[in-house]
């Protein structure tokens, strides 16, 4: 794009009058009435309606025609005028006034567990975490919960966790197919490209139900539980305002499932959206950066301390399996007292560390891989990320679904499906064997392991293909799996390498590309954190294939640390002070045509003028830094006299390579809805602009903020004075 049109002024597609230029102008007016703003009505109402077709009553939509190739309402709709300019848009550091609050409770909502801390602000170098839960697999810490809902058949809550898994396994097998059991449902929201409040989960057994609902009931249940524990350690009576929640999601969520997050937040009663500021979503790797920050070197292992050969040390043993044996050891003494103590400073780890050094956090969790670098700024200690959040949907599922695809290979797909749909708690048993053993699984390992199938899955295959389970293996000529005669398959080795090595090589491929990126070479530190970090194979793999660039440490809790960073991250937010955008944003706007520079297929004529339009004015740009309470601010006013709304359509992209909104890889991804709540006496004076002389219209100076982990928007009516009420939402496309 050129100089002059990245300068000038820009025009929302939603009956706004842009006021940054008296050359320029646009009004695509909405087509509908009666829509209500996201903060007073619910999401629902909202995607009851299309922001492309809003009206403003009294409007003549007769003489509209709709031109080839515009993702906006009728470009024929605009009505321009030359305005008398205000102020030319500008960044601006906004200062951060902290609210006081009693407690900060984080949830880390995970893909296969989940859990909650606490920490009181009087005292914030102490994380108090839950109880530990009741129920759980043996040889395993179960300090997290496995991310498990369970809803009767009139759906109705049941229970989380391991009572879900447990309740589910006990219910009659003809009894269970009308439950509805939802496990890992986390993935949906990663793999739903059009998210809206109305995407519906489906469970093991077939049933749907909208997803909103199904994590509201999951963040009710932990909301009630970590509430009552707070209370428990408070000596004083808590208001509900005074806790400030964090919710932590994957750095490489899009901003609808951030958004999706909140809503369910508010449904499940967390907090209000009177009161948005009292929750905090914060970014999984981010958080762990944060907790990592604070660690003593006896608090972490260190895998390039010894040289590793095939994942080996030079005298024979493996330090993968001893060194976790040791830390799991460490963390079972330290659980009893379920209360961590932080650095009040930085940790003695970043004493090593000089101005510039910079480091990757890798958090390896069940559903998704989140990489993300930072660099520490001394003396004060906060976070500055050099490179956008990367990384996609290799997490440790990866190596369930590998399992189950082997499966479908030796019994049939469409076997598989039937036993999930007519013995669905008999195919959960069967995951949770897996999942057992799977955590046993360390690189060299000569053993087999046995994984028991439930006797349902012997008789059902009898059934359905009138022979044994043992004639299918030996027919499938896996040589590497075995049947025992006491019900069990027998993974060798070579098998659960098999079914580890696809989801390990797409986490090694994107550190290394990652490292391959200017602002990332040189890297001193890599941390991997997420219970995935505790596999063995996914170590000796980090070490052979990094272990020479750079020191791979994992801190002892490793499946505990995001929980903790997301604590320390609500009791200060400003800890990171420089984030990177993952996309561009910006807007349509119409900007004079300019013949031999503008396509022809843009051009507007409109009262006699010549416009250009669908050019992209950007907000921010991709990968561009932006800190913390940062804004950009832009002037609008209202395209009719007494409008009470005003639909704003944002787009983004993942490139900076744009010039129009048509353009491939462009996508509307949102809308701001401002309200304009009783007008009074504020009255435009409108004359004949025809004739020469001049009008007011009222004017609203929208700031948007893109240095927290969601993007925020304000407005103010300038008229007035007063703050007017402004969400993005992003569901409703």
């Amino acid at each position: 794009m050129d100089s002059a049109t990245k300068t000038s002024s820009f025009f929302w597609d939603s009956g706004l009058w842009g006021l940054n230029n008296p050359r320029q102008g646009t009004i695509e007016h909405p087509k509908q009435k009666g829509c209500r703003s996201p903060v007073t009505s619910t999401m629902a109402d909202v995607l009851q309606f299309n922001t492309n077709s809003l009206q403003v009553p009294g409007e003549d939509r007769s003489a509209s025609t709709s031109p080839s190739g515009s993702p906006s309402p009728s470009r024929n709709e605009c009505s321009i005028t030359p305005l008398t300019p205000s102020p030319s848009p500008q960044t601006e550091v906004r200062s951060c006034v902290a609210r006081p609050f009693s407690v900060v409770v984080a949830i880390d909502f995970g893909t296969t567990s989940s859990g909650y801390a606490f920490s009181f602000t009087e005292d914030p170098e102490t994380i108090h975490m839950m109880r530990r839960w009741e129920g759980g697999d043996p040889g395993v810490a179960n300090q997290k919960s496995p991310t498990c809902l369970l809803l009767t058949p009139d759906l109705r809550f049941h229970s989380f966790g391991f009572a879900a898994r447990d309740s589910y396994h006990d219910l009659d097998p003809e009894e269970a197919r009308h439950w509805l059991y939802f496990d890992k449902f986390k993935m949906k929201i990663h793999s739903t490209s059009d998210l809206t409040m109305e995407t519906e989960l489906e469970t093991v057994s077939g049933r749907r139900v909208r997803a909103i609902e199904v994590f509201a009931h999951a963040l009710r249940f932990f909301r009630e539980h970590a509430l009552k524990e707070v209370k428990d350690q408070s000596s004083s009576v808590l208001e509900g305002n005074e806790v400030r929640w964090v919710i932590t999601v994957p750095a490489v969520w899009r901003q609808p499932a951030k958004q999706f997050m909140r809503e369910a937040a508010y449904l499940a009663g967390l907090v209000t959206p009177d009161s948005p500021e009292q929750l905090l979503i914060a970014l999984e790797p981010e958080a762990a950066s944060i907790y990592c920050r604070k660690l003593r070197l006896h608090q972490v292992i260190d895998l390039s301390q010894r040289p590793v050969t095939n994942g080996l040390d030079v005298d024979g043993s493996r330090p993968f399996d001893s060194s976790f044996r040791q830390a799991r050891e460490q963390l079972r003494r330290a659980r009893h007292s379920r209360t961590f103590l932080v650095e009040s400073g930085t940790g003695e780890l970043w004493s090593e560390m000089q101005t510039g050094d910079r480091y990757i956090v890798a958090d390896c969790g069940g559903g998704t891989v989140d990489l993300t670098v930072h660099q520490i700024e001394q003396p004060q200690g906060t976070l500055k990320e050099l490179y956008k959040a990367s990384g996609g949907p290799y997490g440790a599922v990866g190596v369930d679904l590998a399992f189950e695809a082997m499966l479908c290979q030796i019994f049939g797909a469409d076997f598989i499906e039937s036993f999930k749909a007519k013995r669905p708690a008999a195919w959960v048993d069967l995951t949770i064997a897996f999942e057992a053993r799977k955590r046993t699984a360390a690189p060299g390992r000569a053993i087999s392991l046995n994984i028991s199938l439930p006797f349902s899955f012997i008789d059902f295959y009898k059934q359905h293909r009138g022979q044994s389970v043992e004639t299918a293996l030996r027919k499938s000529n896996m040589n590497f799996i075995k049947w025992s005669s006491q019900g069990m398959l027998r993974l060798s080795a070579e098998a659960m390498n098999e079914l580890f090595q696809p989801t390990i090589n797409n986490i090694i491929k994107h550190i290394e590309n990652l490292m391959q990126k200017e602002e990332v070479k040189g890297v001193r530190f890599l941390f991997l954190v997420g219970g995935f970090a505790e596999s063995p194979m996914l170590q000796r793999a980090a070490q052979n294939a990094l272990g020479r660039n750079c020191r791979i440490i994992i801190p002892h809790d490793v499946g505990l640390t995001i929980l903790k960073g997301a604590v320390l991250f609500g009791l200060d937010p400003t800890v990171v002070r420089v984030r990177r955008c993952p996309l561009t944003y910006g807007v349509g706007v119409l900007n004079r045509f300019v013949e031999g520079r503008h396509p022809r297929d843009k051009l507007l004529i409109k009262d006699g003028r010549e416009w250009c339009t669908d050019i992209l004015d950007r907000f921010v740009s991709v990968d561009q830094s932006v800190a913390l309470g940062e804004v950009v601010r832009r002037s609008y006013t209202p395209a009719r006299m007494g409008q009470r709304k005003i639909i704003i359509n944002i787009y983004c992209t993942d490139t900076d390579d744009i010039t129009y909104i048509t353009d491939p890889g462009v996508r509307k991804c949102g809308a701001i809805t401002l309200d304009l709540l009783e007008l009074g006496t504020v009255a435009a004076r409108a004359g004949d602009n025809d004739k020469g002389s001049t009008f007011e219209r009222r004017e609203i100076r929208t700031t948007m903020q893109f240095g927290d982990t969601e993007i925020k928007v304000t407005a103010v009516d300038v008229a007035t004075g007063r703050l007017v009420r402004a969400s993005i939402d992003f569901l409703s496309n």
